[in-house]
């Protein structure tokens, strides 16, 4: 069998090399090295077979990376700041613009403001609001893809609108006194 310090000499560069893959800081990878020569070193006097050592030693250095991943995971939490954020930015523009939405939608035409009505504020399925309409599916869907391009065409109208990375809404600003919904 050989000693610690043979299988050091031997091993020591591919195994810096195989962890150095899987962890990206030198000082760390220098680290879980070393652990995994100390663990080696404590374990060798029970290892059986010496011609499973390099896939004995390579097992070493998976569960000390798994170790290492494990409490690094363990010790990291969300930032209090993080855990509670006080309100999405967006929800007052939201609001704002909610309460434009309704004379806006009064001012489509009856077929498109209803099925918008039914879709959108009522909740219905597009198919369920084909049905209120006695209307075709493919109909109700027209009806309801119209009107709400007339919805974005009054609002483009009225305000320019701010979207996040998301395409969510998080500011607008009123264009003039040109708008007569809000």
């Amino acid at each position: 069998m050989k000693t610690s310090e043979q299988i050091w000499q031997e091993y020591h560069l591919r195994l810096r090399a195989f962890i150095k893959s899987r962890i990206a800081d030198d000082a760390v990878a220098d680290d879980t090295l070393q652990n995994v020569f100390l663990k080696m070193h404590a374990g060798l006097p029970s290892l059986k077979d010496g011609t499973k050592l390099q896939s004995w030693l390579y097992q070493i250095a998976r569960n000390a990376i798994i170790d290492l991943y494990r409490s690094q995971k363990a010790s990291t939490g969300i930032p209090v700041s993080l855990a509670h954020p006080e309100s999405n930015p967006g929800e007052k523009a939201v609001q704002e613009l909610s309460d434009c939405l309704q004379p806006m939608i009064q001012r489509l035409p009856e077929i498109y403001r209803e099925a918008i009505i039914l879709s959108e504020l009522e909740g219905l399925t597009q198919r369920e609001v084909a049905e209120v309409l006695g209307t075709s599916l493919s109909g109700a869907k027209s009806r309801v893809q119209r009107g709400r391009a007339l919805l974005k065409g009054m609002i483009a109208d009225c305000c320019r609108l701010e979207l996040d990375h998301n395409g969510r809404l998080c500011d607008y600003e009123r264009k003039g006194k040109a708008c007569d919904a809000c």
